[in-house]
């Protein structure tokens, strides 16, 4: 058998990097104004981006199929947030408070957009369906995610929300992003030739990665978890994953979806956006001591989903069938081929 050769993620490279030097050498004095200033600018141009690319009328064309779109939106925006509540039992006993806050966020924020779309087609799933379902989340994403963030983590996650972050959200998130909605019959074009312009994404998240960490070393974030609280950090992300994958496999398999359609629901379902998260989390909870460890769960499931994923996507591409109950959690336990 054929061995794949192993692909380095360096946008993922660069964000844990981020947070290393961000750890080692944080940003102090008169350079942290300048920071701030500059991850608010590059998040409003990140969302004027996310604005252009997505194209509202293919989302509303899509909708003909309504009931892949609604079973997918269901496991984004209600299922994962019920998940996201149930964890609290972790908190303070084997997770602290301060992950507990990040792994409920981690649960509120959209799905992604290209790994969705590129998992579905590695895998002969529905690649339209997949389009359209995690356009729609994402563009949906922009409210509804800071509208979760604060019926739900205010009383379950023990934070804090300012009425002023609601106007932070605005002008950073919801006016940049209605803006590139507006210009795109002008803009998309160009957005589209020059793909060059993912490493301003890239870059911008990076950016707003090191800030936040920075925030938190000058805080002294780390000494509000152990390293043992952090491990478990990555095996309740690695569970929440698996469980996931089989709820979306299995759930779709009784509505009686086909497999192309499953597919897609377990590829768009089960991801979490770490490029609308991170920014989303820097705006709504800007000042908060404890960002860093805020996102530090959505960086760590990233991970573990384009692995998992991955690896997964490539088993579906070589069977001609997959056992309709046990596939999902088998590749999940694994993580290999």
């Amino acid at each position: 058998m054929k061995t794949r050769k192993l692909r380095i993620d360096w946008f993922v490279v660069c964000i844990v990097g981020a947070a290393v030097l961000a750890t080692v050498m944080p940003a102090r004095g008169g350079v942290v104004p300048v920071l701030d200033w500059a991850t608010k600018i590059l998040i409003a141009i990140l969302f004027y981006l996310y604005g252009v690319r997505l194209s509202p009328q293919e989302a509303l064309a899509g909708l003909k199929h309504w009931r892949l779109h609604a079973v997918i939106l269901s496991f984004t925006y209600l299922l994962f947030p019920v998940l996201g509540l149930g964890m609290r039992v972790l908190a303070p006993t084997i997770i602290s408070q301060q992950l507990y806050q990040g792994l409920l966020w981690l649960c509120l924020v959209p799905s992604t957009v290209q790994s969705s779309i590129n998992f579905t087609s590695i895998a002969k799933g529905n690649v339209a369906g997949a389009i359209v379902s995690a356009s729609f989340s994402n563009l949906i994403g922009v409210v509804v995610t800071p509208l979760l963030a604060l019926a739900l983590m205010a009383t379950s996650g023990g934070l804090v929300i300012q009425p002023s972050s609601i106007l932070d959200i605005v002008v950073q998130l919801l006016v940049p992003f209605a803006l590139g909605q507006l210009t795109r019959r002008w803009t998309a074009g160009f957005v589209t030739r020059h793909k060059r312009l993912k490493l301003v994404d890239q870059g911008s998240i990076v950016l707003v990665v090191y800030a936040a960490f920075s925030h938190g070393m000058r805080d002294h974030m780390w000494t509000m978890v152990s390293a043992g609280q952090v491990a478990w950090l990555v095996l309740v992300c690695l569970v929440l994953l698996a469980v996931m994958l089989w709820v979306t496999w299995t759930v779709a398999g009784l509505l009686g979806f086909n497999r192309a359609d499953r597919i897609a629901i377990q590829m768009c379902g089960t991801k979490k956006s770490l490029a609308t998260g991170v920014p989303m989390a820097t705006v709504l909870f800007a000042g908060l001591p404890t960002l860093g460890l805020l996102v530090l769960p959505l960086m760590v499931f990233h991970q573990a989903q384009l692995m998992v994923c991955g690896a997964l996507a490539g088993r579906y591409a070589q069977q001609g069938e997959v056992p309709a109950t046990s596939a999902g959690v088998t590749a999940a336990g694994r993580g290999d081929r």
